[in-house]
């Protein structure tokens, strides 16, 4: 059943709307392609109080929502639900202000990450988080997820550069929360919560000065152990560079084929290594981290000579999940973060898991914070093999938390991983998580289904939240 024609017509009262089957389709799913569901009507705001008006329509006629930003996001978090709407935040994409004395710019939710840059670059600012989609990918996304990109190393992720946001709650209300409030961090916790606490509309984000000196480094390895051993070198001697980001020989092979990329051809790993700052520091550092290379086996060390050589090194590492594409006829794409000083061990199993399950997997991270990337190659022509490549990234999960790590460290657990979240937290550590979003969401109707292992049967209606045993018996409220 779709909605009614009342409905659909109070929806169109309220912004631009789409209704019709084939149009629908687009907004089916986000970059996890392997769920879809289309949604029943997709709303299209145009400012805040179109999104207000549409999100009071959802709350007095119980219709749960989606909010969606580019669909690049990688856990099915904007995954429509059966009998709901998606509100697209495309339209809303104008940079409001710009105050660079506070080193601050303020911009709607539709405004890719890669534009905040350009519209402060001239001025010798930029904006840290840098997703490898960040040319496409939105700014209102980026809080969704806590996005963070090769560079969350050392400037940390959009929860540490969001300053204030304007948020339609799931009744209507229109709130702002910022970091100067009094009491808990609400914008803290509204960061990542993937749309399951309302809509930002309105957001000022923090931007840096351009360092003066930046400086990238390109080593190649025999193999990812080599690699890592010269990753947690670097950290240990003190040095704490922009990115550390490593590429296995699979990964390799796709950016070659791809973009010719132009890495040190045999090896089994390559590290980019990127060092910023005052020129001295930069210098010095770069040296250290040359010798740790050589000292950890490194079968060739280059360093790139101007701005055009940087951007060529980094080229292949921001293609590499789409240049999959050139060595696998599908992936899976998983996220997941371990100790630094566990990546060779973590690595390993991996590939015994990839041994064990007959599937590749081609690895590309962030090794400075031990956030994974693997990607489970498998062809969904072949009877079996999608659900084997499913089951394989479930198990890469496991490895990770058994190794002291998390089930995700950028991508958000969506629909695609809520499931694995009881691998991470106990029954109240998830009643507390369900306190909090009911009392943004009494309703349930903000992206339902997604982070909370209880997946809703296709068509069911969101309900009011019900309260854990465990919180009625009084043992939430001690933490």
């Amino acid at each position: 059943m779709g909605l009614s024609r009342d409905l659909e017509a109070r929806f169109a009262a309220a912004a631009a709307t789409i209704t019709e089957p084939e149009q629908l389709r687009t907004y089916d799913c986000d970059g996890l392609t392997g769920r879809r569901v289309t949604p029943s009507l997709v709303a299209l705001p145009a400012t805040a109080a179109e999104v207000q008006a549409t999100v009071a329509i959802c709350n007095d006629a119980r219709i749960p929502f989606v909010a969606r930003g580019a669909g690049t996001g990688l856990s099915g978090g904007a995954l429509p639900v059966a009998e709901g709407i998606v509100i697209s935040l495309a339209r809303l994409n104008r940079v409001l202000e710009i105050d660079l004395d506070r080193a601050a710019i303020v911009v709607e939710p539709g405004v890719t990450n890669l534009d905040v840059t350009r519209a402060v670059a001239a001025d010798g600012f930029y904006y840290a988080p840098d997703p490898s989609s960040q040319q496409v990918c939105t700014i209102g996304g980026n809080l969704a997820e806590n996005s963070g990109g090769a560079h969350c190393l050392k400037y940390g992720f959009t929860v540490n550069h969001v300053l204030a946001a304007d948020i339609v709650l799931p009744d209507g209300e229109l709130a702002t929360l910022s970091v100067w409030d009094d009491g808990p961090d609400l914008l803290g916790a509204f960061v990542g919560s993937e749309g399951t606490l309302g809509i930002a509309t309105r957001i000022t984000l923090r931007v840096l000065r351009a360092p003066a000196e930046v400086r990238t480094l390109l080593a190649g390895f025999e193999h990812t152990d080599a690699a890592g051993a010269a990753v947690s070198g670097t950290i240990a001697a003190g040095i704490l560079p922009s990115a550390i980001e490593m590429m296995d020989a699979i990964t390799i092979d796709a950016a070659e084929r791809a973009v010719g990329a132009n890495y040190p051809p045999g090896c089994g790993a390559v590290l980019i290594v990127e060092l910023d700052g005052t020129l001295e520091q930069v210098e010095e550092d770069l040296a250290a981290v040359e010798r740790l290379c050589a000292e950890h086996g490194a079968t060739e060390v280059r360093v790139a000579s101007d701005p055009a050589d940087r951007a060529a090194v980094w080229r292949g590492r921001k293609a590499a999940f789409a240049a999959m594409g050139r060595v696998s006829p599908n992936y899976y794409v998983q996220d997941g973060v371990v100790p630094r000083t566990r990546l060779p061990q973590v690595l390993r199993r991996i590939d015994e898991l990839s041994r064990e399950h007959g599937l590749r997997v081609g690895n590309v991270f962030h090794a400075g914070d031990g956030n994974l990337h693997p990607l489970v190659l498998y062809d969904g022509r072949v009877d079996g093999q999608a659900k084997r490549a499913e089951e394989l990234a479930n198990r890469i999960l496991e490895a990770c938390v058994d190794a002291g790590g998390s089930i995700t460290g950028e991508h958000g657990v969506g629909a695609d991983k809520a499931c694995a979240m009881p691998l991470m937290f106990g029954e109240v550590d998830l009643a507390v998580m369900g306190r909090l979003r009911a009392a943004f969401d009494p309703l349930g109707l903000a992206n339902p289904g997604k982070i909370f292992p209880t997946p809703r049967l296709c068509g069911e209606v969101p309900g009011p939240y019900r309260a854990h045993p465990l919180e009625l018996a009084g043992v939430a409220d001690r933490f």
